[in-house]
């Protein structure tokens, strides 16, 4: 391994350290949110009077379907960081893996406070809350829509009627755009230029279904704070969607 790889290697592990300082800070907030504390006190009155999701809700299944669309995310961003070193690919997974990694400790620490579990009860399919939610209002139909239509999409499966998305988990993908096992496979076993245009087919495709939830809660969604971080989540990723097309372009690819 060279002076430089190991530089890089070097950042990539402050870069994870530094997420991992995020997600624990996240915890303690939550733990101080909730009024669970270390030095015996009684939590404050104003801890206890927070009123929690249902279980069912949009905002519990947000918060445990995104938890697991950002898991795979921060996955194929540290897949790429070995198969290429292209600067430009490698910085761009880097602010992928940070931010999705902070995020899904947002999501799983709201979890947390409000005392829901962190995974989907027995029998209940991914994305079933847009479903439940979706005759709330009338903006609804635009994000089902659009859930619906990432189903199309190159490797993303059959429409299934009566499921949450209209989309047909399989091959460990679980939900409209999520990657395969057979995709991920093949992001591991790509090098150089290849690996490069696969990740940024696959991450497009990712955000794409990332962008549809996040407008189902911005549209769905009861907590004021969540809400707020799914908006972010759609600003954030359709620039981040702008720029995967132009890097494709500069490689002589296009979105699948």
């Amino acid at each position: 391994m060279t002076a430089a790889q190991g530089t890089r290697r070097t950042q990539w592990a402050a870069g994870s350290a530094v997420a991992l300082a995020l997600l624990f800070a996240g915890v303690a907030t939550v733990a101080t949110a909730r009024g669970d504390t270390t030095d015996g006190k009684q939590p404050r009155a104003a801890s206890t009077a927070v009123r929690a999701p249902a279980t069912g809700s949009a905002d519990a299944g947000f918060a445990r379907d995104m938890a697991v669309h950002h898991q795979q995310a921060v996955e194929m961003s540290f897949i790429v960081r070995d198969r290429t070193q292209d600067e430009e690919v490698r910085r761009f997974a880097y602010d992928i893996a940070n931010t999705q990694a902070n995020q899904r400790g947002m999501l799983l620490g709201w979890l947390d406070l409000w005392e829901l579990p962190k995974v989907a009860v027995a029998g209940q399919e991914p994305m079933a809350w847009m479903a439940a939610h979706g005759g709330r209002s009338g903006g609804d139909s635009h994000d089902m829509d659009g859930m619906a239509g990432m189903a199309g999409m190159a490797g993303m499966g059959d429409m299934t009627a009566g499921s949450g998305s209209g989309f047909t988990a399989h091959d460990g993908a679980l939900m409209p755009g999520m990657a395969t096992r057979t995709e991920l496979d093949r992001l591991r076993k790509a090098d150089g230029k290849q690996a490069e245009i696969l990740y940024l087919q696959l991450m497009t495709d990712h955000h794409k279904g990332g962008v549809a939830m996040a407008r189902g809660c911005a549209e769905l969604c009861t907590v004021k704070a969540e809400r707020r971080l799914a908006k972010g989540m759609v600003e954030a990723q359709q620039s981040e969607l702008d720029a995967m097309a132009q890097m494709l372009a500069a490689r002589g690819a296009e979105p699948r």
